[in-house]
């Protein structure tokens, strides 16, 4: 194996998995193997308490980042991303739920064309108290993000290496990779994987997860829509906000001075001014979200398209 050189590079997030670690490795290495091409193992550790990184140290070939405490699965991703030297790089989960063996499958659809390959757990092999969240999150990802994958949540995806070049992650964000990349123009795949119930361990799913990616859902809806002119969203219900108020402002003053109409007491004036202070205050900040994302592409030397190649004929 050329190790300066890998074609492959294969990150596993691992937190609590000892019953699973070293089985995991085999199968991965025996997977890689069969494709005949350089390749690298990686594991990150997120801050495990039980025996995983003294079983992770007896493991070869890998390179193991050890996380100082549990920071999470979307960081360790990240870290891994960072580490990765391969032109491709396939992710899986650490709970043997994933299948290495299922690996070419993605590489052979990202020959299609492709920059990401999804997998799709298409017989899900998970009890119904995690089926039912993930298929509501599913939907809403559906109608809010449409990146035009069924299982964003499965671990088993495939990417380009050039994929992570301007790439940070955050939150619980490693569920929407796939959608990150759409926004700057990568195309993405999906293939039907296979997905086993979990032998060992404990699953690290919870309601705290759940609420946490529905933030970071809505967080990229708006990144989707308005990431390039959020003056467009807040400046909108601003205009909005003023024009109702000073509508409302306006009948008073038609009520007032046409019709005779006592005014001083009615809440109607009152909600007229909050409206236009409402929406003089969310156009000031579209004008400042504008400035600062402008200074974000500006700071990163980007701008807010994303070239695939540049021929001269």
């Amino acid at each position: 194996m050329e190790n300066n050189f890998p074609y492959l590079s294969v990150v596993v997030p691992l937190y609590n998995e000892e019953g699973n670690v070293a089985e995991l490795h085999q199968r991965i290495l025996q997977a890689v193997q069969k494709i005949g091409r350089p390749f690298e193992i990686i594991f990150v550790d997120d801050g495990s308490r039980d025996k995983s990184v003294e079983i992770a140290r007896t493991l070869s070939p890998l390179k193991l980042i050890e996380f100082r405490k549990n920071f999470g699965q979307t960081a360790a991703f990240d870290a891994g991303f960072k580490a990765a030297r391969g032109e491709i790089v396939v992710t899986l989960d650490g709970d043997l739920q994933n299948d290495p063996e299922d690996i070419p499958l993605l590489l052979e659809k990202l020959g299609e064309g492709y920059d990401v390959v999804s997998g799709w757990r298409y017989k899900r092999q998970d009890p119904w108290s995690k089926k039912i969240p993930s298929r509501i999150a599913n939907l809403l990802r559906t109608i809010l993000i449409r990146d035009n994958i069924h299982d964003s949540g499965c671990s088993l995806k495939a990417y380009k290496k050039e994929c992570f070049e301007n790439l940070d992650l955050f939150g619980e964000m490693h569920r929407f990779i796939p959608a990150l990349l759409m926004l700057d123009g990568f195309r993405v795949g999906e293939v039907k994987v296979s997905h086993h119930p979990r032998v060992n361990g404990k699953t690290k799913y919870n309601w705290k997860r759940g609420v946490k990616g529905f933030v970071d859902m809505i967080a990229i809806w708006f990144w989707r829509k308005y990431s390039y002119r959020p003056i467009h969203l807040f400046g909108g219900f601003g205009v909005l906000l003023s024009f109702l108020g000073s509508a409302i402002l306006f009948w008073m003053l038609v009520e007032k001075f046409v019709f005779n109409h006592a005014i001083g007491e009615r809440l109607w004036p009152l909600i007229g001014i909050f409206l236009v202070l409402m929406g003089v205050q969310l156009f000031v900040a579209g004008l400042l979200a504008d400035m600062l994302v402008r200074n974000y592409y500006q700071v990163r030397n980007r701008m807010n398209y994303s070239i695939r190649a540049v021929r001269d004929q």
